[in-house]
């Protein structure tokens, strides 16, 4: 029994796929564009914490230098009407030590004091982010004499209301947006999803009634146009062949008529002739019995080379059975014009011409499945996880499983490995890589079967290893190296190769 292939609507598959791309570049851009809002912001409040710093200490020169605590006190009260700053302290130098000195400080309504930040001087020189609050120190000079430091302790409350009302505003934009692009991502599945329908209804009618008068409509999608196109042109051929044949055994039928009242006639005169005529017909079915058998292998060349491209697309099907059911016309064509033509082959040309216009009909249905999988073909979905991997383990489970394979050609395989080299890695992609290397020398590498040499050698480079294989097979041609790595490439087509090994690798 087939394996049941899951189908999904191309409907389904764009308006997904849109979605996704939308969501996908608005979190980015929004993820920028948020850290560097915040980044400038962050910047803005230390900026702003440094100027105001730089102010307080200029203004408090004169204070430290005459020991004016109260002046200072008073001005640094005037900072309550600044929600940035939460603690200020001062620090003067002491003459005979030279070392800061606690001065004056001033606290923030609602806010602790902080411990004084002597020790911790030259560390805040720059701004220091501590939690979500800035602390950093700048010097007091008069007359370009250090006389003391002021210490400034700000609050980065302002900077979390920016974040939460930006990210607000995001979450309503990105609403806004993918609500958007879902009405205009419904808009193109209806128009590419509606032809395809509309096709697919016009062929299930053609196949069920016969009805060769009806002609696929122009789409707005050019590929579809080109598709109805040609299908029209096999309608309109198909309808004249028809018309054709019934004139044509119309013609037959009276010539039939006339003809037996002339043999009636001239019996005696024609016996001679009617023996020559009935060797001749029979030469003639001879001829005829070899051009059927000819037909037949050209059509069946023609099914292997379709097979051999692997039908790329369900579109391509679809053109190549119309491009074989023209053929057809033409060879029948051609037998009636030789007065060849069989009923058995008018027949069979009948059944064949329903059979790839139902071809036709099942590759459209196709259409949505193999345009959401087509960059898939051929791919392993390893999902597994990793584990320790004994390598010459792994290579000998290899041999014995293609036992079979391997028996056909006789190579003597070496391989070069330590028996304890352990690696973490996913078993399942080695094992493939392995399997087709092997694979590969057994069916295109080796002719005969003698001398046969497969070498692997595996060698540890620090955290890697390096895994060499050959064989001494006849090797690729030059003029398919190139291409020895692309998908679906062969030069064994029919002999166990499908040209998907080395592409796995």
């Amino acid at each position: 029994m087939p394996k049941k292939v899951h189908q999904s609507s191309i409907r389904k598959a764009l308006i997904n796929l849109i979605m996704l791309i939308t969501a996908i570049c608005l979190s980015l851009s929004i993820s920028i564009s948020t850290y560097l809002s915040v980044k400038e912001q962050k910047q803005l409040i230390i900026s702003k914490l440094v100027i105001l710093s730089e102010i307080v200490a200029f203004d408090a020169s004169n204070s430290v230098i005459n020991d004016d605590r109260q002046t200072e006190e008073k001005r640094l009260k005037s900072f309550d009407k600044i929600p940035l700053i939460k603690n200020i302290h001062i620090y003067s130098i002491e003459k005979k030590s030279q070392q800061p000195a606690f001065f004056i400080s001033f606290n923030a309504k609602k806010t602790p004091p902080v411990p004084l930040k002597i020790d911790s001087i030259n560390e805040l020189k720059t701004p220091n982010i501590i939690n979500d609050h800035i602390e950093l120190i700048r010097p007091i000079y008069n007359n370009k004499e250090l006389v003391g430091y002021v210490y400034m302790r700000g609050s980065l409350e302002s900077l979390d209301d920016y974040i939460k009302q930006k990210i607000f505003i995001d979450i309503l934009l990105t609403l806004l947006i993918l609500v958007v692009v879902y009405f205009i991502a419904i808009k193109v599945q209806k128009r590419i999803a509606k032809p395809i329908e509309q096709l697919s209804m016009l062929l299930q009618g053609v196949s069920k009634n016969h009805n060769y008068d009806a002609r696929a409509p122009a789409t707005n999608v050019k590929e579809i146009t080109a598709l109805s196109n040609s299908l029209n042109i096999m309608l309109t051929r198909t309808q004249r062949q028809l018309k054709r044949h019934e004139k044509d055994k119309e013609e037959i039928k009276q010539l039939n008529q006339s003809l037996e009242g002339k043999v009636n006639q001239r019996t005696i005169a024609l016996r001679e002739a009617n023996q020559e005529l009935l060797a001749t017909l029979e030469r003639m079915h001879q001829y005829q019995t070899q051009i059927v058998e000819n037909e037949k292998m050209a059509s069946l060349g023609q099914m292997v080379a379709g097979v051999a491209h692997e039908v790329n697309t369900p579109i391509g099907l679809g053109i190549t059975s119309s491009t074989l059911l023209r053929d057809k016309l033409a060879d029948v064509r051609i037998s009636f014009d030789e007065k060849k033509l069989t009923s058995n082959q008018l027949k069979r040309f009948i059944d064949e011409g329903i059979e790839n216009l139902d071809l036709i009909y099942r590759s459209l249905n196709r259409v949505a499945d193999l345009i959401s999988n087509f960059k898939k073909v051929a791919v392993i979905q390893d999902d597994g996880a990793k584990t320790h991997i004994n390598i010459h383990k792994l290579i000998s489970d290899i041999l014995i499983s293609i036992h079979s394979e391997l028996i056909v050609k006789k190579p003597t395989i070496t391989i070069n490995c330590p028996t304890d080299l352990i690696v973490q890695s996913k078993p399942e992609p080695l094992q493939q890589i392995f399997q087709q290397l092997l694979l590969n020398s057994i069916i295109h590498g080796f002719v005969g079967i003698e001398n046969n040499k497969i070498v692997i050698d595996i060698e540890q480079a620090q955290e890697h290893i390096i895994i060499t294989y050959s064989d001494n097979g006849q090797g690729v041609d030059k003029t398919n190296q190139t291409r020895n790595f692309d998908y679906l490439v062969t030069i064994k087509r029919g002999e166990r190769a499908s040209g998907r090994g080395n592409a796995l690798v």
